[in-house]
């Protein structure tokens, strides 16, 4: 059982932040390996924070399909709402690194104009 959602979030955080630490991300290209497609494949790849804040969607709309289509005697079934669950958690953790990185760029701003008001330039 893996948790592919998981994996490509941590990979697109990955280019996003540009951590460069190869050993976490051939980790992950291993558990992801023949399931990178759709909405997986896009959350691996992604480049931005709003492109994982989209592509994530899309991967938890797919999970919740899979959560409602799998019999709750099936023995995957806990396993597949456990995995729903760390989703959402991940998904407002991705919501705050938006509206964190979004304040630090309104602090820079901020402090911009400040700069320019003290010492006014010709």
């Amino acid at each position: 059982m893996s948790c592919y959602e998981l994996e490509a979030l941590r990979l697109g955080l990955m280019n996003v932040l540009g951590t460069g630490d190869r050993s976490a991300r051939e980790h992950a290209e291993r558990e992801l390996d023949g399931h990178l497609d759709g909405p997986i494949e896009a959350l691996a790849n992604a480049e931005d924070l709003s492109a994982i804040e989209r592509h994530l969607d899309a991967a938890l709309v797919d999970l919740e399909g899979e959560v409602a289509t799998t019999d709750e005697d099936d023995p995957e079934y806990d396993y597949l709402r456990g995995r729903l669950l760390a989703m959402r958690d991940a998904e407002r953790s991705v919501r705050r690194l938006a509206s964190q990185g979004e304040s630090v760029c309104a602090g820079l701003a901020d402090a911009h104009d400040l700069l320019h008001e003290t010492f006014p330039v010709d």
